[in-house]
């Protein structure tokens, strides 16, 4: 996995949507993966551009990817929708995600940052 340029994630409540694409856009692969399997990927994975739809659990999420020296990407999901080329699912989702995060133009949301004693 030391090709993967982004790692996009759909986002979800057990099961994750995760898209690895190659530094020109190419999707390498486009997969579900639990929450543990989640850990172990960001864990895995050489650093890279993580990308996610802005939204309480990216948070989350952000920082986890964060602290293992990734960049992270929250992107709102009115910016994420124009680039859904077919049927809405959770695949189709991430590579939405993905597209969004290469492009220049795109307005980031700010991972929040812990609140001390509420974590």
């Amino acid at each position: 996995m030391t090709d993967v340029h982004i790692l996009a994630i759909d986002l979800a409540k057990r099961s994750f949507q995760v898209c690895g694409t190659a530094l020109g856009g190419a999707v390498l692969f486009n997969r579900m993966v639990s929450r543990a399997k989640l850990e172990t990927i960001l864990r895995e994975q050489a650093p890279c551009i993580v990308a996610m739809e802005a939204c309480a659990t990216s948070h989350f999420w952000g920082r986890f990817a964060e602290r293992l020296g990734h960049e992270v990407r929250l992107i709102p999901p009115i910016y994420v929708k124009p680039f859904v080329k077919r049927q809405k699912n959770d695949a189709a989702d991430a590579v939405a995600i993905a597209e969004a995060a290469l492009r220049p133009n795109i307005h980031y949301v700010a991972v929040k940052r812990e609140v001390a004693g509420l974590v």
